[in-house]
Formats: structure tokens, sequence, C-alpha cells
């Protein structure tokens, strides 16, 4: 469809006239479903410029230059900017020549990020997956204790036919329609879908074709991985009816291990926040508190025991964040790890898919299920992945920062963490990272964000969005129309090299704790591409729960969780449930 909006051709002409100090855009296009649900072609919005009302709107002059010089942080002289203007002009066709071009929100740029710095040896040399042994005993006689009841349970009185999938399927369905509403965490139950898979799941573990510790467990996932004939609504209102017809990667891979797809969880519109087109996803452990994001309704509905799992997304703490609020674990895999064809792209070169679970060795189940090299990922990459839950972690090296505990920022769950962590006959390492000017990575996150949606920003569809703070979405990628390519290449050139900083950091350690937002390391290592584990280690005084962050070496998962299961039986916290469900 043609949108042409006369009633903002000022404000979008400007954007026009200005773009000869602006990175390079993508532009994406969005599927368009009928009200039924059912999918229809998908016809990519067109961008249709609006035109300038007398040919001095869109002159360029040297006013015009030394105007867009503020926001950039530079000044020339009068001669300078004369020389200037001759390409100008030239420039700015060039750019709106480049938008008749279709470009998919899918569509990788032709540079691809690589986290493996050259010449590092990495750890884990082949696959290699040992699970605890644990019995967890009987079925429990209350539905309620069944639902919360964490992977590794739920796997073994299925596999041991104390419980058919689809009792426990029917135990969540009914779970997500009483209390999803007052979470707000769900956009879709997929009743249909989840029975018959359930049913499936029944009929082979019965026949003896038992699939693995994921067969005929119920899960989430996130509303921006495509779901064959099923809305997949990115939580923003300009797609809120777009239904893909082919499932997304991990929602494949998780079909051919014998999960059940019980629901499509919300997330903040594109990947921030926790406000969607339908509300705000709320904490369950406090109804009046949202659940933070953007992997918002997978965090509060696993939280609330809606399902057995979920997967969520992070570019920058869209994991992290929600576990810390909701008091779920959450693992982000190093970049890479887990294909993302069929998700949402938000930032191609910082996308990463997560497990989002009640314990540790969930995390750990269910990322062996969806890791894997995928042609069909430009990012992907084929790495081994090797955890033995049977193996001790005496002796293994953990790096930290005393000043991290210490100062403003950390709270006493934080400290009890490391407190707890010490005494498992781990080796502490002090570690320090340099003072460097880290905010400038933003500039890489904004830039690729801007580019994924620019026919948002274009189109004025961003209007649309729920959310309009200056710090939200339509803002910010109006802002990042002015971030001069130049900008783009330099934090790309300091990125490689806090990658080497990091790398050398992780030389003489396995893992490194900290408070989950200490030292910007969350944005250090979302921009390095190394994995990271949060995970609950108590509650504040209002009884919400606190989680504390450890990360690990690239493509290491498996010694990062087996330290995780360690703090997370030393500080037996991870089973208490919200009171508000």
């Amino acid at each position: 469809m043609s949108i042409t909006d006369k009633s903002t051709q000022s404000r979008r002409q400007f954007f026009v006239s200005t773009s000869a100090i602006a990175a390079a855009a993508a532009l994406p296009s969005a599927a368009i479903s009928d009200p039924q649900n059912k999918p229809v072609s998908k016809t990519p919005i067109q961008i249709t410029q609006s035109q300038p009302q007398s040919a001095d709107v869109s002159k360029i002059t040297q006013a015009t230059l030394a105007e867009a010089e503020k926001l950039v942080g530079v000044e020339f002289t009068p001669k300078e900017r004369e020389q200037m203007l001759q390409g100008m002009e030239d420039n700015t066709k060039r750019f709106k020549n480049r938008r008749s071009q279709e470009l998919q929100n899918a569509l990788a740029p032709a540079t691809v990020f690589d986290p493996r710095f050259p010449g590092v040896k990495l750890v884990a040399n082949k696959n290699k997956f040992i699970g605890s042994t644990v019995n967890p005993g009987p079925l429990p006689r209350a539905s309620e204790d069944i639902a919360f009841a964490p992977v590794t349970a739920l796997s073994y009185w299925i596999k041991n036919r104390k419980i058919s999938s689809r009792r426990l399927t029917d135990i969540y369905i009914r779970r997500l329609r009483r209390i999803g509403p007052k979470l707000e965490c769900v956009v879709t139950i997929t009743n249909d879908l989840a029975r018959q898979q359930a049913a499936r799941a029944d009929e082979e573990i019965k026949a003896g074709n038992y699939r693995g510790p994921l067969h005929g467990i119920p899960w989430g996932a996130k509303d921006l991985f495509d779901t064959a004939g099923i809305t997949t609504s990115w939580g923003a209102t300009p797609y809120k009816d777009r239904v893909p017809d082919e499932d997304a990667a991990v929602v494949k891979r998780l079909d051919e291990a014998g999960a059940v797809l019980i629901a499509k969880t919300t997330l903040g519109a594109l990947a921030y926040g926790d406000i969607w087109f339908g509300g705000r996803t709320n904490n369950p452990w406090k109804l009046d508190q949202g659940s933070s994001g953007s992997s918002a309704g997978s965090s509060a509905g696993t939280a609330a025991g809606l399902f057995g799992f979920s997967l969520g997304t992070e570019t920058l703490g869209s994991i992290v964040s929600p576990c810390m609020r909701c008091g779920t674990t959450g693992l982000r895999p190093t970049f890479g790890r887990v294909s993302r064809a069929g998700a949402m792209a938000l930032c191609w070169s910082l996308d990463k898919v997560g497990p989002i679970c009640r314990t540790v060795e969930d995390c750990a189940l269910v990322l062996d299920v969806i890791r894997g090299h995928d042609p069909a990922d430009a990012s992907s990459i084929d790495m081994p992945f090797e955890f033995d839950a049977t193996k001790s972690v005496s002796g293994l090296r953990v790096g930290y920062s005393p000043g991290w505990f210490d100062g403003r920022g950390a709270t006493d769950n934080d400290r009890a963490a490391l407190d707890a962590l010490k005494k498992l006959g781990l080796e502490f390492v002090e570690v320090e990272l340099p003072k460097w000017p880290y905010g400038m990575l933003m500039t890489i996150l904004m830039s690729e964000a801007a580019s994924a949606f620019e026919e948002l920003t274009l189109s004025n569809l961003d209007d649309e969005l729920v959310w309009q703070k200056p710090e939200a979405w339509p803002n910010s990628f109006r802002q990042t129309r002015f971030t001069p390519a130049i900008e783009f290449v330099q934090a790309q050139r300091f990125r490689r090299k806090v990658m080497q900083m990091m790398d050398d950091k992780f030389a003489d350690i396995d893992v490194m704790i900290s408070p989950s937002f200490a030292a910007r390391l969350l944005l250090i290592t979302n921009n390095t591409g190394h994995p990271s584990l949060t995970m609950r280690c108590g509650f504040n005084d209002d009884g919400t729960p606190h989680g504390i962050t450890m990360l690990g070496r690239l493509f290491d998962e498996g010694t990062l969780c087996r330290i995780g299961m360690a703090l997370e039986k030393q500080l037996n916290v991870w089973h208490k449930r919200p009171p508000a469900v």
C-alpha cells in the first residue's frame, strides 16, 4: 500500500533534506492479514516521499550545513561549506533512490559480526550433554505444583508416563486463561495447535518413540518468532495482524524435539520495554509493576507457571532485565550460537535468542535443542556445546571486582550471591575494566535498529506505536537519522578494541560475576557476544525477586551453567512462587 501523509510534509522533508549526514538504512516489508488471522499476500509498505512546497524548501545552502554541523559536533569554514555544496544534492538523490529498493527485515547487512577474535582458542571441542540424574519424586497431586515444576521434573514424569502431555497442556491452558489476563503476558493462546502436538507426543511416547527431554513440554514463544498461520505481531500496532507463512528456525527445532507450542508471549513493541499494543505486561510478584522487557511475557509467564519454559531474545538486556524483575532464569547464549532465521531483526550484529526457564539446568536443556548452525542465518556459527551437570566446579576460576559489589547500585542480595559462590571451592580472581567511553557502542545498536524499521519513520507509522516517550523507539529512530556514517564505523572499530580487551580478561578465568547492571557489562558483553546467565539470588524488601548475572567465555555456556547450578543449589531460592498468581 502507498502511504502519504500531507500533514507531515514539512517534518518528513526535513529528514530528507538533511539526509547527507544520515547513515544508510534498510527498508523492510510488512505482512498484512485479514481480521480472521488468515494469511494473505505479504505486501511491502511503500514509502512515498513528500514533495517540497517550493524550490526554496529543499534547497541545501551553507546555512543548512552550518545548522547540521551542530548535530554531529563538527564545524567547517564558509569556504569548505561552499565546496561541500557541490556534491550534497547528488548525495540526497542517491539516498532517495536507494529507498526504491525493497529491503526486508530479515535481510542482513553484507558485513557479518563474528565474536571469535582471530587466534582465540575456544574451550569446547565436542558436543556432549550429560544432565543431572536426580529423581524428582512422585507426581504431585495438585495441578499448581505440577505447573511450577522445572522441565527436568516434567520431562521425567512424561517420559515415565506419570503424566500425559495432554493433561499437562490442559493444566497450562487453564492457567493461561485465568492468570494471563492479569499479567497481560500473552498475545495468543495456541489451543488447537498445542492439543494436536500434545496428542502426537503422547502417541509417540506410548509407542516407545521418545524424542528427548523436551518431548511433550508446553512452551511459550516470544511474539517475534514466526509461526506459520498464527499471528506474529512483534508487539507493535503496525504489525499486529501480521501472519507469516513459515515457522522460525527455533520453532521448527522445538517442534522436532516434540515440544508443545502453547502461547505467543508479549514483548515491548519492536523488542523494547514491556509496553505492547495490548497494554503493559505485569510482574507476577507485583501486579502494579511492569515486568520489564523486552522478553516481558516470556519471563512473566514462566515465573507465573503458565508454561514449562519460554524463549526470549536479547539485544541489550531483553533477557537479563525481565529475568531480574520476574525472578526467572535466563541464558543469553554466545552470539551466533542460536539461529535467528524467522525472528524479527532489530540489530543484525547484536540480536541473540535464548531460553527463559525456572532453573539453570532447564536453560541448558533448551539450549541443547535450539542451538546449531543454520545457513539461513548469516551470523550462525557452527560450534560444539559441551555440558556435564555431574562434573564438579571445584577449582574453576571466577573473575570479579570488589568495587562492583561495594559501589552504588549493588545490593545485599548481590553480596550474598558472591558470598555463596565463594563457599563452592572456586578460585576468585580480581579483574578491572579500563575506563573507556563504552557508551559509544550504543551508536551501533541505534543505527541498526533505525535501519531495521526505517519504514515506520518515513511513512509516519511510528505514530501508531503505543509508547511515545522521548526514550521510546519512534523518537530514537528519528534522532538516529542524524548519526554520521563515520561515527558508526568508528564505533565498530572501538567494538573490536573492546573485544580484544574482554578476550584478555577471560584468558585466566572461566566466568565473571557481577551485579546484573554493573560496570556497563551488559552493554560491553552484548557487543562482544559473550554469553550470560541471570538467576534469582534473593528477594527485595517489597517481596519482589532479585537476580545476579554471570558471564561466560565465548561458546562455553556449559561451564557457565555448571557453576550456575551449583550457585542455585547453594542459594536455594529458585522454587519460591509469586503470591499474586
